[in-house]
């Protein structure tokens, strides 16, 4: 049997081992251990930075999601990701997510080419629905019509980056005839990796193995093996389809918090991640679940250098996945906090977690 050709995929080395990455979501919280909170100005620009020591520390790639509602600065994060382009050298940069339900995808792939270009070739996009709603109404949009914008928008996002020349019709916006969609990318595909977000649906990511586009599982905790069955799911559903397993690519992504002692890393983490869910999703995060964190076999990654590496290179085993992208900023994490996790990422753990997965 003749296998079809997977989606544009990112160019990623695995003889150099699993990629380490940080992500944010550019929320705007007071840290809960001070009180302090940062002008909307300031943490802008502390993204800014986070991604110039990424960069520094020797880190393969630096997300930025994107939110509409209180707490947050991310609105115009496809802008925020052309200051850092200009901004950085060589760290690969992707959205994370962009919300194409309520995006324009010709205006999406208009602006993340043009920060590729920018970059230099560094820019991928990550897709999503949006775990936070509010922006639906904000942006004029029906909530009913969750899924069907999703599956939609997503679908021509892919065609207009395939095609240079696109033809298309659809539900939720005037087709598309012979539409030149420029500026394209400078590379042979004139095309950008297209990652499907999928938060633990297994539906949806039944949905992204089928059509063989690459993988980005953002989860909030639990077990190793539990995550694995959602990959699972995704890789069944590729082969299903005729697609090899081994061609995609699989990004995992969740919370990060790295300190010289577990138990300090614990204490200090778990303020951020309770008062930060509360103001964003409207309810704390379980003290229970964030306690299993401790377990080598969990995926919250929290930890000393050598547990959270011990996690790393279990999941890495569980999954095979190719990238993992870490949060190490959520809930008002001091600027300070987030130069010491990147620190010991640099120094620690990626040397180590670089060295065991190297194929």
């Amino acid at each position: 049997m003749v296998r079809p050709n997977p989606h544009i995929l990112p160019k990623i080395d695995k003889t150099k081992g699993l990629e380490i990455g940080i992500y944010t979501l550019g929320d705007h919280i007071a840290n809960p251990h001070s009180g302090e909170k940062l002008s909307a100005k300031s943490r802008i620009k502390e993204i800014v930075e986070i991604a110039q020591l990424a960069e520094q520390a020797g880190l393969d790639v630096f997300q930025l999601g994107e939110s509409h509602q209180e707490h947050f600065v991310s609105q115009a994060h496809l802008i925020l990701l052309s200051a850092i382009a200009q901004a950085t050298q060589k760290i690969k940069l992707a959205s994370g997510a962009t919300i194409i339900s309520t995006s324009e995808p010709v205006r999406v792939f208009e602006d993340a080419a043009t920060i590729d270009l920018i970059s230099d070739g560094r820019m991928e996009i990550v897709a999503g629905r949006a775990s936070r709603v509010g922006l639906y109404e904000l942006l004029g949009y029906d909530l009913q019509d969750y899924e069907t914008l999703f599956e939609e928008k997503f679908e021509l996002l892919l065609e207009i980056n395939e095609n240079v020349v696109v033809n298309w019709s659809g539900e939720f916006r005037p087709p598309l005839n012979n539409a030149r969609v420029i500026p394209r990318p400078d590379n042979a595909e004139q095309a950008l990796p297209i990652w499907r977000a999928v938060g633990g649906s297994h539906s949806s990511a039944f949905k992204a193995g089928s059509l063989g586009v690459p993988m980005y599982y953002a989860h909030l905790g639990g077990n190793a093996e539990t995550v694995k069955q959602t990959i699972d799911v995704y890789r069944n559903a590729a082969e299903d389809e005729g697609f090899n397993p081994n061609d995609l690519r699989i990004a995992t992504a969740g919370f990060l918090y790295v300190r010289e002692d577990s138990k300090q890393a614990f204490q200090e983490y778990y303020p951020h991640i309770n008062e930060g869910m509360k103001l964003t999703n409207d309810s704390g995060f379980s003290k229970a679940l964030f306690n299993q964190g401790q377990d080598a076999h969990s995926v919250i990654n929290v930890g000393d250098p050598n547990l959270v590496i011990e996690k790393l290179l279990y999941q890495h085993e569980m999954f095979n996945m190719d990238r993992y992208v870490g949060q190490i900023d959520f809930g008002g994490v001091s600027i300070d906090n987030i130069k010491r996790t990147i620190d010991l990422l640099g120094n620690k753990v990626i040397p180590a977690v670089k060295k065991y997965t190297a194929k």
